[in-house]
């Protein structure tokens, strides 16, 4: 496209000197500029532009909108991505990221700039959705989503299982016809989503999160969710956010069974389990009921075995007790018991015999030692001692009494001859600031107008006003 800034001028005819002064040169202003200017762009420019670089500076306002640089080893040009266009994204743009984006350039008057008006971004090398998908990934992986402590054991035997996706596709008659042709006892619950489309990843966290909500009435053992194959793009809404957040989250141990084989998604990574395919789902929540009833047979036959060997033991030893010469003559036991019953009631007898005669004789050596001692003659003397003792007590109680009392009427006397208002009764007054209650000792301490409160002898007191200092 040939530019305008190219197109051939004609020659400037040289005009009298009279003439050009006459003339009055044009003047512009910024807004007129800045118009001319972007009128050049559209002009000149590409309606679209594809621009190859790599973010700079990428942040994101409050209102949604996108601000960043695009640049490269030579230039860079400040870019603006609107909040409809980046919502359209599945990749997480982040600086120093090689992009191919698409827009327009244009003048952005309040600045006088140019920028670029990006309308579609997409990785440099990498498909926007596999970039998403690593980024989700790493994102997930880092939280700890994938972790094996997280995941939940699988019941052996479910009876109410929980089947999660959309009615219209072939993964809901895959999944019900494993289920049936291994475990028919199985209660089957199906819960309708979609499962691609815009709003899809939406609509299955919410459903995973409204089945755990009522579990307590569908009382489910466990919940597959999934679809059958198909490309990155129709699986997506197993690799988004909301989805992921919502298997971590469940109570009921989730099964993810998504596509084919060689398709992995971060559903499969946070669930329980994976299968492979919708089929394996039903391999692997539910054994086979063929294979339940030959391992209950097996059990069956060991039991038996076991209870018939455990009977003939029990049997044998029970013949061996018999034969014995307590169960011949067991009236042998009981009467041998009673004779040792008799003996041992025999020495206790004569043991507390012996035992009362040996205290009736330390009892009477006792009283024979306390009629030696004579306690009667004894007991008077400590009475005197007693009485003494009290008598010198009281003595030294009134001496002691006597000098504090003296102390007392001396500190008494002294208090008086202290006491700030002793002097009240011999014509002295005490004068106070009534608002501060501090003692006026100067006429600095009270202002003109202010009450004062003047006491004398016996409490009387007389309120008054300064007039005058």
């Amino acid at each position: 496209m040939e530019s305008l800034f190219d197109q051939p001028k004609e020659p400037v005819k040289p005009q009298p000197v009279s003439k050009r002064k006459e003339q009055q040169e044009k003047i512009y202003t910024v807004s007129q500029v800045t118009s001319l200017i972007k009128m050049c762009l559209e002009n000149t420019l590409p309606g679209r532009l594809t621009i190859s670089g790599e973010i700079s500076g990428w942040r994101k306002h409050s209102s949604g909108h996108c601000y960043l640089d695009i640049k490269d080893e030579n230039a860079i040009i400040p870019t603006v991505m609107w909040k409809s266009d980046f919502a359209k994204l599945k990749f997480k743009p982040e600086n120093g990221l090689a992009i191919l984006v698409k827009g327009y350039v244009d003048i952005y008057p309040p600045q006088g700039k140019y920028q670029f008006y990006a309308e579609t971004m997409q990785p440099a090398g990498v498909g926007s959705l596999q970039l998403a998908f690593e980024q989700m990934k790493n994102k997930l992986q880092a939280e700890g989503l994938f972790n094996e402590e997280h995941k939940r054991e699988l019941p052996k035997y479910p009876f109410r299982i929980g089947i999660m996706t959309s009615k219209s596709g072939a993964a809901l008659h895959d999944i019900v016809d494993s289920i049936r042709n291994r475990w028919p006892v199985a209660k089957l619950l199906f819960y309708d989503v979609p499962v691609q489309g815009q709003g899809a990843a939406e609509r299955i966290a919410i459903a995973i999160r409204d089945v755990n909500k009522r579990n307590n009435v569908l009382k489910l053992d466990i919940l597959i969710v999934g679809r059958g194959g198909g490309s990155m793009e129709d699986l997506w809404a197993f690799n988004e956010e909301p989805v992921a957040r919502a298997i971590f989250g469940s109570k009921i141990p989730v099964i993810s069974a998504v596509g084919h084989e060689v398709d992995v998604t971060i559903a499969d990574m946070v669930a329980d389990a994976r299968a492979s395919t919708p089929t394996k789902a039903g391999v692997i929540v539910v054994p086979d009921i063929d294979e339940v009833f030959r391992q209950l047979d097996n059990v069956a036959k060991r039991i038996k075995s076991d209870t018939d060997s455990l009977l003939n033991l029990s049997s044998q030893k029970l013949k061996t007790i018999l034969a014995a010469a307590a169960f011949r003559n067991p009236k042998v036991i009981i009467q041998n018991r009673q004779q040792r019953l008799d003996e041992f009631e025999n020495k206790i007898s004569d043991s507390t015999k012996t035992v009362i005669s040996n205290l009736n004789h330390l009892l009477h050596t006792f009283f024979e030692e306390i009629l030696k001692i004579e306690p009667h003659k004894l007991l008077a003397d400590r009475k005197i001692a007693l009485n003494n003792l009290q008598n010198r007590c009281a003595g030294a109680e009134r001496k002691i009494l006597h000098v504090f009392d003296l102390k007392l009427t001396e500190c008494a006397s002294r208090l008086g001859g202290l006491n700030p208002k002793s002097v009240l009764g011999r014509g002295y007054s005490i004068t106070r600031n009534k608002r501060t209650s501090t003692i006026i000792k100067s006429v600095n301490d009270v202002e003109d107008s202010e009450v004062i409160v003047t006491e004398f002898a016996n409490e009387n007191m007389i309120e008054s006003r300064v007039v005058k200092k």
